[in-house]
């Protein structure tokens, strides 16, 4: 499968999810409606069941996901180490705060719709092993960086569908307990509709508004998400001699841009949502430029 088959209906159905929005009268409603059935149902129920299906072999997987947990640790520690220089860009409050999260935060549902289509269920439990272990390392730092609250970490944390899921489906796994039939096909069909849904909300949620604010400081951070963190799970990937399937799916993973659920976090904690949402739009529109770029990079 080459490159442009491989990432251009992901890309589509998100081109669709943008047009959707601004020629349908669908109301704000429809659309958060759908926001919150893919991200506290349907999507969850894939990383369950991805994750529950998933051998988990760390001797053979391990190395991947160490690589992960720490490229991951690499751009939290970038987020901080601008902060002095780029802090005085604005006096607007949490306006470099709201922005940190989406430098290491990233979107699921086009790393599941990636997988799958490069490697079928074993490119999905792959990745479902990478969200597992990314989503709570990121929720915290990402919720760290706003928190306000004594308390408030501990409480969005135990809050989190898709931390839930992931921890659930490990679980599960670890268990040995058997997939029912009929179960395993549910849980199979809401997966197929979160990443199409999901797509489709990731296109609907662009926007271009906020971009007149922190110029500088959203630079950097699609900086370290589309280039830097690959090109150090790149790096890293070859030096260890991962299997070729593990390194296709760590550098794409690490290669994809920011999470769209982030918008969400930054104006519930009081953060400057329009500054995150264009970080979160003009990422998404950039990655379909690097995307291909590593996906050719890893599969040279």
């Amino acid at each position: 499968m080459n490159t442009v088959s491989l990432l251009l209906p992901d890309f589509l159905l998100i081109v669709i999810g943008f047009a959707l929005y601004r020629i349908t009268n669908w109301g704000a409603g429809f659309w958060a409606g759908a926001e919150k059935l893919v991200y506290f149902l349907l999507f969850p129920a894939l990383l369950f069941y991805s994750t529950a299906r998933t051998p988990l072999h760390f001797d053979t997987t391990g190395t991947m996901i160490l690589i992960n947990v720490f490229v991951l640790l690499c751009a939290i520690a970038l987020t901080w180490a601008g902060k002095p220089f780029l802090k005085s860009a604005s006096d607007t409050p949490l306006l470099y705060e709201s922005g940190m999260q989406t430098a290491f935060r990233f979107n699921s549902y086009i790393a599941l719709a990636l997988a799958s289509r490069l490697a079928g269920d074993q490119g999905a439990g792959l990745v479902s092993l990478l969200i597992g272990f990314g989503v709570p390392l990121c929720n915290v730092a990402a919720v760290h960086s706003m928190v306000q609250k004594k308390g408030s970490l501990l409480n969005e944390l135990a809050k989190n569908p898709l931390l839930i899921a992931t921890a659930s489906g490990l679980l599960y796994n670890m268990l040995g307990l058997p997939m029912p039939e009929v179960f395993g096909a549910v849980l199979s069909r809401m997966g197929n509709a979160a990443i199409a849904m999901g797509l489709l909300l990731v296109g609907a949620g662009l926007r271009v508004s906020g971009m007149r604010e922190g110029k500088w400081i959203s630079a950097y951070f699609i900086l370290i998400k589309l280039l830097i963190v690959p090109t150090i799970a790149y790096v890293l990937a070859r030096y260890t001699g991962l299997p070729p399937l593990q390194l296709q799916i760590l550098v794409l993973f690490c290669g994809l841009p920011t999470a769209s659920s982030a918008f969400i976090l930054a104006a519930r904690m009081g953060g400057n949502g329009p500054l995150v949402a264009f970080q979160i739009s003009a990422g998404t529109v950039l990655s379909a430029l690097t995307l291909p770029f590593w996906l050719w990079l890893v599969r040279a």
